[in-house]
């Protein structure tokens, strides 16, 4: 037991074990490995377990290899034609489409053209040299047609067949399927089959390193091998991956006897000698390595194939049978769902390439199949589960009504944990944070449940909003920030024109705030290249003068640097400035992300992490409040939101300066790096309604007020929002035009009968609250009830 031990700590501490450590592994049965290999796969990938949505496409069922297993492999006489068609194949995609399906599962022989005549014949008409010209060629077509991402599985390949395929597949694949030579020899299931040599295969799998592809690969268990040979493939994929770091995932799959093979009456293995090679496995790769398990082939023993570490279930699809192993029909994928769910876990869909490849598209995916991967991915690398956007009339997804509200139930171990952890108010690591980026199923709703109670604790039941109004100086900027549609270079632009208000313009508008009942104006705009901090000194004055009791919440970290730099003084002393000349608090935005990993991408040009920390840290310092924010959904990941919360909290446990945090959803629709295709279309619903939990948990106790912006919601993910963390619904804005430019049509303002129609349902009080969250005096003015939002004349 004490090898055992030191094993699981080594695999937590990511040491792949030599060949002497990794053979100690035999001493041990499977019941004594299961507990450390699930350990290690919580640790790994949370409560969840993944499979890909699919279409199986059988190109040619025409092999060179004699597998005495195999059925797939047919003779020429077997099939009604070598290839299917590129009409066959679309079909199929289309359908697969049609039914949610994000990849196409490309099967096909080893090289049917060295051995058939026909096979030969049938690419010479359809005007191919090769299987694999023909491959490319219809993967490049399901593509582009379609849009399912492609996963090919051709068999053995030179490191130039597989560079002319990379651009056409975001991911491939070859088993392994055994290191041991002697299963070619006479008499073993691999004889007559030269592309089942190990060192071929091996091969194979190091040009795919080489070449930084996505590689999927595995062991079948079962045909002939010891224990100590299964031990031996694993060690060798490992070091494999050691050094190219491209296995994507590893397939532990069950041989099955099938009729009319060689091997129709060799003994199957048993369940525990499948459940010894996974938790094996898991030992030697450690807890991030994905683990899959056809769920088709061991129906009956789903939980013990989880507990065993099993993190995915590989391709399942709704629509095509499983061409390789036919007499085992795929589960229908609601049932899979409450098997996984019996299991202790939740059934989650990726793509085509695992998440931790879909993250970092730049290095493992070909350029032209960017666009493609980033539009089908969440912020973890794991598929889009619906339609929604920020800013958009697209409903809510109708699996989110269930989230919030429902009875308290159990929740995984580790995620319990964190949750204590919050909410005594410990600061919790990045990790943990990530890890409640990425709760599903029960997981997801104890964390919404806890975020909720937590709101109550902290604010009460009441829910605030303020009466204000957005004026937007200028569109006219200097920077070139990836994520804005809002500012503008010239005098014409996409969405309108470039424009500037003057002093007058600004006054009159504040006039007519404070007539229909605003306490406050935000005024924000671009880097105008000929403002000056005298600029924003006289928008202050300008409000002031026009209306002396408004509150001026003005001016980002960005303007108030370039204002400072403008005139040669310090942010402290132009800070001082600003609030002599009636500026009462900061909007925290610019912030995006706080962290350089993003900012070089998205506002390269714009200020750096520290420095719009160094803004606020001064601003509080000569007592002005700020907001802070956070702008997510486009390049960043979960653990770049962790960062971003983790430093907010610091600061704020520092001054104490910050009044609220509001999370601002991404809008894609005319932003460049979307246009571009360097971006996702935002985050999910699901993410945009955790960040406003996760915020709620991550920053308790320093932050008390989370805000959720019904502009990039919408009323009901806004509502949703108020019911997971969020105690506040931000203002009716008047003239909202950042997210409009953006593409946004969630409308410029709503009436204070509009946001209390908003939260109707939710049985919670609603008060109007003051910048500084005071709640405003009776004799408050009360905003008029229009039909129509209040035109800016732009």
């Amino acid at each position: 037991m004490a090898t055992l031990t030191a094993r699981l700590v080594a695999a937590f501490e990511h040491r792949r074990p030599c060949r002497e450590e990794a053979l100690e592994l035999l001493e041990h049965e499977h019941p004594a490995l299961v507990d450390a290999a699930e350990e290690l796969t919580l640790a790994g990938h949370g409560a969840t377990v993944t499979y890909s949505r699919k279409v199986f496409v059988p190109l040619t069922q025409l092999c060179r290899d004699v597998c005495h297993y195999c059925t797939f492999a047919k003779a020429p006489r077997a099939v009604r034609s070598p290839y299917l068609t590129l009409q066959e194949v679309l079909e199929i995609a289309r359908r697969g489409a049609a039914a949610g399906c994000k990849e196409a599962l490309f099967t096909l022989g080893d090289k049917p053209e060295l051995r058939y005549a026909r096979a030969s014949a049938a690419l010479d008409e359809l005007g191919y040299a090769s299987t694999l010209d023909y491959l490319g060629a219809v993967a490049h077509s399901v593509q582009s047609e379609t849009g399912l991402l492609p996963h090919l599985n051709p068999g053995v390949m030179t490191a130039e067949q597989m560079g002319r395929l990379r651009p056409v597949s975001v991911s491939m694949g070859l088993m392994l399927e055994t290191a041991s030579e002697r299963l070619s020899a006479r008499g073993g299931p691999h004889f007559g089959s030269p592309d089942k040599l190990p060192s071929a295969r091996l091969a194979t799998l190091e040009a795919a390193g080489k070449l930084c592809i996505p590689f999927t690969t595995g062991l079948l268990i079962g045909i002939g091998e010891t224990r100590a040979e299964r031990i031996e493939g694993l060690l060798a994929i490992a070091a494999l991956h050691e050094r190219y770091g491209h296995i994507q995932e590893i397939i532990l799959q069950n041989f099955r006897a099938k009729p009319g093979t060689a091997m129709a009456h060799a003994p199957e293995p048993s369940l525990a000698e499948h459940l010894w090679t996974i938790a094996a496995a898991r030992l030697i790769f450690g807890p991030s390595m994905s683990l899959q398990a056809p769920p088709n082939l061991q129906p009956d023993a789903l939980a013990s194939l989880v507990r065993a570490g099993v993190n995915d279930w590989g391709g399942v699809s709704p629509i095509t049978p499983d061409h390789v192993n036919p007499e085992a029909p795929w589960p229908h994928l609601d049932a899979l769902a409450e098997h996984t769910r019996a299991a202790g876990r939740t059934l989650t869909e990726r793509l085509a390439i695992t998440p931790c490849f879909a993250r970092h598209p730049e290095k493992w995916v070909d350029a032209g199949l960017r666009v493609a991967l980033r539009s089908a991915a969440d912020s973890s690398g794991r598929a889009r589960p619906d339609a929604w956007c920020a800013g958009s009339a697209r409903p809510i997804p109708a699996a989110a009504r269930s989230w919030t509200g429902a009875a308290a139930g159990e929740c995984s171990r580790p995620i319990r944990q964190i949750l204590d952890r919050a909410r005594r108010g410990d600061e919790l690591a990045p990790e943990q944070i990530v890890a409640l980026f990425e709760v599903e199923g029960r997981d997801l709703e104890a964390v919404l449940r806890a975020a909720d109670e937590l709101r109550n604790q902290t604010v009460g039941p009441h829910i605030t909003y303020i009466v204000n109004r957005n004026i937007n100086y200028t569109n006219i900027c200097l920077y070139r920030c990836g994520f804005c549609a809002f500012s503008k270079s010239g005098t014409k632009a996409l969405r309108g024109p470039a424009y500037r208000l003057d002093l007058d313009e600004i006054a009159r508008r504040s006039v007519e705030a404070a007539e229909r009942g605003a306490t406050e104006v935000c005024l924000q705009g671009g880097i105008h290249p000929e403002f000056t901090g005298d600029t924003y000194l006289n928008i202050v004055a300008a409000v002031k003068g026009a209306v002396p009791d408004m509150h001026v919440h003005a001016f980002s970290p960005l303007e108030v640097t370039h204002g400072a730099r403008t005139l040669g003084l310090s942010l402290e002393d132009f800070l001082r400035r600003l609030k002599a000349g009636g500026l009462s608090t900061l909007p925290g935005t610019a912030a995006e992300i706080l962290d350089d990993e993003v900012r070089t991408v998205i506002c390269p040009d714009k200020l750096m992490t520290e420095e719009w920390l160094e803004v606020m840290r001064t601003a509080h310092s000569v007592g002005l409040r700020s907001t802070a924010t956070i702008m997510f959904g486009h390049v960043d990941q979960p653990l770049h939101w962790a960062r971003h919360l983790l430093r907010l909290r610091a600061l704020q446990r520092h001054t104490g300066g910050f009044t609220e945090f509001v999370p601002l959803p991404f809008v894609h629709m005319e932003a460049p790096l979307w246009r571009k295709g360097l971006a996702r279309p935002g985050p999910t619903f699901r993410e945009a309604v955790l960040m406003h939990a996760v915020a709620r948990l991550a920053l308790h106790p320093a932050f008390t007020n989370i805000q959720t912006s019904w502009v990039k919601m919408g009323p009901q993910g806004a509502a949703l929002c108020l019911q997971a963390g969020a105690n506040d619904l931000g203002g009716t804005l008047m003239n909202e035009s950042i997210t409009r430019a953006a593409g946004g049509i969630n409308g410029q303002e709503l009436t204070v009968e509009d946001l209390c129609r908003i939260v109707s349902g939710l049985g919670r009080p609603i008060v109007r609250r003051t910048t500084l969250y005071a709640e405003s005096p009776a004799s408050a003015r009360v905003a008029k009830t229009r039909s129509e939002p209040i035109q800016c004349g732009l």
